[in-house]
């Protein structure tokens, strides 16, 4: 731990400019920060992480940045940066998190003109998917990764929520946020020898190394996430985990229930299957029967963090994923590029 504490390593981007605003929460883009913000083919992406821990494990260093890779194929990435919940986010619960969202998706796509894909990582996954369900309209291809929905479909791991998820629920409401230091200590109830042999491993490291200034850099993300507001809290631990509303189609949000067999969207189901934090079950309950009805399902054999930032996440994890989205747009933008022209000789 001291090794851990002394280390200089620092993460060495800088996070992109916000374009949009509402709350704690920004729009950052990432498009901007690599120089594609301009291009006029370059397709804007929504891309949304957890509310829990923070978005930089998207962007975290040089070679392991996930959005820049996306900017690097022609993308505009735009992520959202939850921040730290303030007096806007006292009474915000996950429907108004997905409503929040779709004001982001609205203000981008009165800029581009037409429908974008959106992407969800881990709860930003569950999130985007009610995206999707409330402005189908704006919502060209949806992608979901390691993105939990049937919370009873497996519950491994899940003996403590259920002992003490009403009791967190009801204290998160009282104080009107969920403070990280529990959050983090359900997570580490799933293994809590896992944090001590990942010390143990890092204490044997060179600490000049690639190796161990990644270990720093993830463990700095680890460390620093935020609180969830006291009504996000409150729906993820007894409506979500408790109830398993999203599993049984009953989440409402704008008024309607989310189900995912009735969202069209082209979609990709991303499932990790070493997953400890989001049980590969649960996330597979987005295809299937009552999932989505055009869906693609990708299963990778690593774990819910490996799959970002891994050694192998590059080719196993972006890659498949870049190429599927270009797939669903080579064809859009050639056809808008013909269309363009044709207008213009016009």
């Amino acid at each position: 731990m001291l090794a851990y504490r002394q280390h200089p390593a620092q993460r060495p981007l800088d996070d992109p400019p916000p374009i949009w605003h509402e709350g704690a929460t920004c729009l950052r883009d990432v498009g901007a920060a690599s120089g594609v913000s301009a291009a006029a083919d370059a397709v804007p992406i929504v891309v949304a992480p957890s509310l829990i821990n923070r978005w930089q494990v998207l962007d975290l260093a040089p070679g392991k940045s996930f959005v820049r890779a996306l900017a690097a194929e022609g993308f505009r990435p735009l992520i959202v940066d939850w921040g730290t919940p303030g007096p806007a986010e006292r009474d915000l619960d996950a429907a108004g998190c997905v409503e929040r969202l779709a004001r982001a998706l609205d203000y981008v796509v009165a800029t581009r003109g037409r429908p974008i894909p959106v992407l969800g990582y881990c709860m930003g996954g569950t999130l985007t998917v009610a995206l999707a369900a409330i402005r189908p309209q704006s919502v060209s291809a949806l992608a979901a990764l390691a993105a939990p929905w049937d919370f009873h479909a497996d519950r491994t791991g899940q003996g403590l929520l259920v002992s003490v998820g009403p009791a967190l629920a009801e204290m998160a409401r009282a104080a009107g946020e969920l403070p990280i230091d529990l959050i983090q200590t359900l997570f580490y109830s799933l293994d809590p020898w896992l944090v001590v042999n990942k010390f143990l491993r890092f204490a044997a490291m060179d600490m000049t190394s690639d190796a161990a200034r990644d270990f720093v850099l993830l463990e700095d993300w680890l460390n620093d996430g935020a609180p969830l507001p006291g009504q996000v809290a409150h729906d993820c631990l007894i409506g979500w985990y408790g109830d398993n509303l999203t599993g049984k189609g009953l989440w409402m949000v704008g008024g309607q229930p989310v189900r995912p067999r009735a969202i069209a969207t082209p979609a990709l189901v991303v499932i990790p299957g070493s997953d400890r934090i989001v049980p590969p079950l649960s996330a597979a309950g987005l295809v299937g029967q009552d999932g989505l009805p055009n869906a693609r399902r990708l299963d990778l054999p690593l774990g819910h963090i490996g799959m970002m930032v891994g050694s192998s996440a590059a080719k196993r994890c972006w890659r498949p994923v870049v190429d599927w989205l270009r797939d669903r747009h080579l064809g859009h933008m050639a056809a808008t590029s013909v269309q363009d022209a044709s207008s213009r000789a016009q």
